[in-house]
Formats: C-alpha cells, structure tokens, sequence
C-alpha cells in the first residue's frame, strides 16, 4: 500500500515525539501489507474499525491516539484524514472527514 499525505504524520510527531515510535510501525505495515478488503486490514490490525465510506479509524499507542484514513483498494493507497488523540478525535464529526 501507498501512504498519500504521509507528510501529516511527520508534522504531528513533531509536536507529539511520544507517539513517533508507534506511527513508524504502523507506517512500515501499512507499506508492507496488500490490503484487497477490511478483512486484510483486519489481520494486520486487529484492532481496526471501519466507519464507512471506506474510511477507517486505527488505535495507536494503546489507544492513545485515533488515526482516521481513507483506503482505496483498487488503487493500494491509504489517504491520512487524521490524526489526534482519543479525546480530539471525539470532537470531530467523521462524516466531514
């Protein structure tokens, strides 16, 4: 798969260094893996959740952060649509997103 806008993932490690490690991971997955459905992303990342409209929402850090991404399986890529914490994320309205 290929990360589009992984730029935004950078900008947030600098302001949040504590989550570096964890988004590296995932990064390096997310590149590694061949996702063709939910199930595939499912057995990477067991603790994914799909909320529509091919957007789904990743826990990083033990659940310390919410990554929201848009997947496009015909075309392998993962567009970020965000990133913050649990809190943050709870703010938002997903269907802008």
């Amino acid at each position: 798969m290929r990360i589009f806008t992984e730029q935004t993932l950078q900008e947030y490690i600098k302001s949040h260094p504590e989550a570096e490690t964890a988004l590296q991971e995932w990064v390096s997955k997310v590149k590694q893996s061949e996702w063709k459905c939910f199930a595939d992303i499912k057995n990477t990342f067991n603790s994914v959740d799909s909320i529509g409209e091919q957007r789904y929402v990743f826990n990083i850090k033990g659940n310390n952060y919410r990554l929201v991404v848009v997947i496009k399986f015909t075309i392998k890529f993962v567009y970020i649509r965000f990133i913050g914490s649990h809190a943050e994320y709870d703010k938002i309205d997903c269907k802008t997103i």
